[in-house]
């Protein structure tokens, strides 16, 4: 007979059970607290490991609701900026950013629910439940990730992000990988807190294997900058202001005007050295391969041999000159005007940018989710853009950044991933937890990451994940910086996906294996 990962006879094992209702979702909103602006990794750890200790003291038929709980109080923490988002839609009242906000939470609290499933019913022993706990984990991010397009905010590894060397991991083994560290350490914590020292020995040794490529990546240093700058434009113009009446037009000139002053500070020489100025998501609400006017007035304050890469709007049109959908672009303009290069944001979000389901979903009055009466539509995908005087790179638009190993053609790796955003939707939280899923990017991809958006957080953080220059949020201003230079591929660099998620299976074999040992 096998003895199970441990009976509830005992009293405090009787009393953490019946306290399970409370004492899961207050351990996973504790855990969300590692995650920016709050950045406690502390608080992360402690979250999963009481959620651990629940799971070695629960029977299986009470796992799944345990790691529901644990998860619904998890993502009610962490994705709290949703509701305001709703705020800025005038066609839904603001209290469905609340109902969202909940059922996004309550669908998302699915995956650690099934993980913490998956583990109890493996974990034999609670050392084979910690590791199981870990690699059924980080499956679950990676399905997070994928299906009904996929939605991988605030993986846990993210919680890690402040540590040097522990961040620089992710080099290796990727942000799901961060996360089977984080789940690995609090299971070491979990079994030592249960008395089980040995069991937390062997559980903290792995964790401290899987960190080991990055503690040896602390003395890396990325190349030194070129000579081309680059000027990054923050105007501090909010979606209040661009919805306002004539709001696109104001929200144009502040992006003009943010340059034009910024411009004329430079120097000959830096005005010399300026290879491209960059504008965020949205800034051009008029097609400009239909208005010429906007390409003058965009491109008119540039200096010979400099470009402007700015969001913007591209109408697709019907034979009869209809529009019939439009994409969210990244335009590439020359300083005369001209149309250099066009990408266009292939990961749209559902709900936001297209209606799913249009014909049922639109007789429901679910069409007001979406801004105006066309859907976007999508790119083609990741691609290397070369442009003559500026380095290869790869756009990401918005909430695309935030997806691991889809962000880079990898048969023509770029040297720079540039990513714009309109994050004055997503209140005082949401803005920095997509800045720290951009520097999760460049330590992966040993890429550096320039990011520009309308309110904040505007930055350039280079190919180990550090931030070299950021505007404050809520502020207008620039950024003159020299183009950082990237890393040798990274091994997540070269094989994506596939390494966390070979460690999630090999976590659960290691976990089966003791299991069957202790049998």
């Amino acid at each position: 007979m096998h003895r199970p990962a441990a009976t509830p006879a005992r009293s405090p094992d009787r009393l953490l059970i019946r306290g399970r209702w409370l004492l899961a979702p207050m351990a996973g909103a504790v855990s969300a607290l590692g995650f920016p602006p709050w950045e406690a990794w502390p608080a992360a750890l402690l979250g999963q490991a009481v959620l651990v200790a629940l799971l070695v003291r629960l029977p299986s038929s009470r796992a799944f609701g345990a790691g529901f709980l644990f998860g619904l109080g998890h993502f009610l923490v962490g994705l709290g900026w949703l509701a305001k988002a709703f705020t800025y839609q005038s066609a839904m009242p603001a209290w469905f950013g609340h109902l969202a906000h909940a059922g996004l939470a309550l669908f998302l609290a699915l995956f650690p629910a099934v993980a913490a499933l998956a583990a109890r019913t493996l974990g034999r022993t609670p050392v084979a439940l910690a590791l199981a706990w870990a690699g059924a984990l980080v499956l679950a991010e990676i399905a997070r990730g994928w299906l009904f397009t996929g939605f991988p905010w605030n993986p846990p590894g993210l919680a890690l992000l402040p540590i040097p060397g522990v961040r620089d991991a992710a080099a290796a083994i990727g942000a799901d990988g961060l996360s089977a560290l984080l789940a690995l350490a609090a299971g070491a914590l979990a079994l030592a807190a249960l008395g089980d020292r040995r069991g937390a020995a062997a559980v903290g040794g792995l964790a401290l294997l899987l960190a080991s490529p990055g503690l040896l990546r602390l003395g890396l240093e990325p190349q030194t900058p070129g000579p081309a700058h680059i000027l990054l434009v923050q105007p501090n113009s909010s979606q209040a202001e661009k919805h306002a009446e004539n709001g696109t037009e104001r929200h144009l000139l502040a992006h003009v005007e943010t340059t034009e002053r910024a411009l004329a500070r430079l120097s000959s020489e830096e005005r010399a050295q300026l290879a491209a100025v960059v504008w965020p998501e949205g800034a051009i609400e008029f097609p400009p391969d239909e208005n010429p006017w906007v390409a003058r007035l965009v491109t008119r304050a540039l200096p010979p041999g400099a470009m402007l890469l700015a969001g913007g709007i591209k109408a697709e049109r019907d034979p009869r000159g209809e529009a019939v959908g439009i994409r969210n672009s990244l335009f590439a303009l020359d300083a005369a005007g001209r149309i250099l290069h066009r990408y266009d944001k292939a990961h749209l979000v559902p709900g936001g940018e297209y209606l799913p389901l249009r014909a049922i979903a639109e007789p429901l009055g679910l069409a007001r989710l979406v801004p105006g009466t066309l859907d976007f539509w999508p790119g083609p995908g990741p691609e290397t853009v070369r442009l003559p005087g500026f380095p290869a790179y790869a756009a990401a638009i918005c909430y695309e950044i935030i997806f691991p190993g889809r962000v880079v053609d990898r048969r023509k790796r770029p040297e720079l991933i540039l990513t714009v955003s309109s994050d004055a939707w997503f209140g005082p939280t949401g803005p920095p937890q997509h800045f720290a899923l951009a520097r999760l990017r460049a330590i992966e991809e040993g890429l550096p990451v320039v990011r520009v958006t309308p309110t904040g957080v505007t930055g350039v953080i280079d190919a180990r994940g550090r931030v070299t220059a950021a505007l404050p949020p809520d502020t207008a201003g620039t950024l003159l910086e020299p183009l950082a230079k990237p890393l040798p591929p990274t091994p997540f660099a070269r094989f994506g996906q596939a390494i966390p998620a070979a460690l999630a299976l090999l976590l659960l074999a290691l976990a089966a294996v003791n299991g069957r040992k202790r049998t």
